[in-house]
């Protein structure tokens, strides 16, 4: 058999025997092209790629070494008072030879030690009441999701009566029925309210999944709903639910800052960023670093939380997979 081949008016033949089979190549078809990886190795090694998120990442680790190690180790304590040193500026360094690196306050405290207490009081407020919140969230809009009908109509009506009563009205009721007001009646007033957003965005994700194929498998299994619920519908609801969890704990953080700056949240001789701020503002005329210090604080862990939170959203949503 031949090929007949025409170059320009003629005709010519090509034999057989110039022709090759080929066949599959069964190393490129057997071969992986990429190694098998899972959900989160594939979200942890885009999120590697977002350089501003690894550098957010690294501020927040950052922040959180030192108010956990500074109130230890610093020779001064939160509420030591050298009546000498008062209203000193930055990288003042005492007789003692100990240097005051933010300076002092009014009262000669040291602002340095101050401030990373301050840290200690706002990212623990922060960090417990949004863990109460996603608890009391998750469980809550899990259920509704699930069970549907008339009670998720019930269960989603009383989340909006509560969204309904403004948050500074309860942290008010909470500290006129409190004896003291501080860290407690904060993350108490904070996850009474905090926690309808959650549950919302849980209970949206759930509608979607319980109609996927592996919970009717689930429940052919004979599994009950609450195993459903913990084992598999929340579970998979935990991407969206970290991404979440990083742009509410700026939220938190303002909240207390806010509420300590107007003197409704710790009280003397504890020290919040929100109450350094408000003791700033005092002497901003004359010693103006005394509230931007704190206040340099509060502006960069709220932005370092959210560009952490915007590249855990990228690493995580499927829609911007390649």
């Amino acid at each position: 058999m031949a090929v007949i081949e025409k170059e320009g008016n003629t005709m010519t033949s090509i034999k057989k025997d110039r022709f090759e089979w080929v066949g599959p190549n069964k190393e490129k078809s057997e071969g992986i092209s990429r190694p098998s990886i899972n959900f989160w190795q594939d979200a942890f090694i885009r999120l590697k790629k977002n350089k501003a998120a690894l550098v957010c990442m690294g501020i927040i680790v950052f922040i959180l070494l030192m108010a956990i190690f500074v109130p230890i180790f610093s020779p001064y304590t939160i509420s030591e008072q050298h009546m000498t040193h008062q209203n000193k500026g930055m990288f003042y360094v005492a007789e003692d030879g100990h240097m005051h690196l933010f300076g002092t306050d009014q009262l000669g405290r040291d602002l340095f030690v101050r401030i990373w207490s301050g840290a200690r009081i706002s990212l623990t407020i922060a960090f417990v009441a949004v863990f109460v919140n996603l608890i009391v969230g998750m469980i809550y809009g899990g259920v509704a999701g699930y069970v549907g009908g008339m009670t998720d109509n019930i269960m989603m009506r009383i989340v909006e009566v509560i969204n309904g009563i403004p948050y500074l009205m309860v942290v008010i009721l909470l500290t006129s029925i409190m004896s003291t007001r501080g860290v407690a009646s904060l993350i108490i007033a904070y996850a009474a309210t905090g926690w309808t957003g959650m549950a919302r965005l849980v209970r949206g994700q759930v509608i979607q999944l319980k109609e996927q194929e592996f919970i009717t498998a689930a429940k052919l299994m004979g599994a009950k709903p609450m195993r459903i619920i913990l084992k598999h519908l929340l579970p998979n609801t935990l991407s969206v639910v970290i991404v979440n969890i990083t742009l509410a704990i700026p939220s938190a953080i303002f909240t207390e800052a806010y509420l300590s700056f107007i003197g409704l949240g710790v009280s003397q001789p504890m020290a919040s960023w929100g109450t350094l701020a408000n003791e700033g503002v005092q002497q901003f005329r004359i010693y103006p670093h005394e509230m931007f210090v704190p206040a340099f604080f509060i502006c960069i862990t709220m932005l370092a939380f959210n560009l952490l939170g915007d590249g855990l959203r990228d690493a995580f949503d499927p829609r911007l997979r390649r």
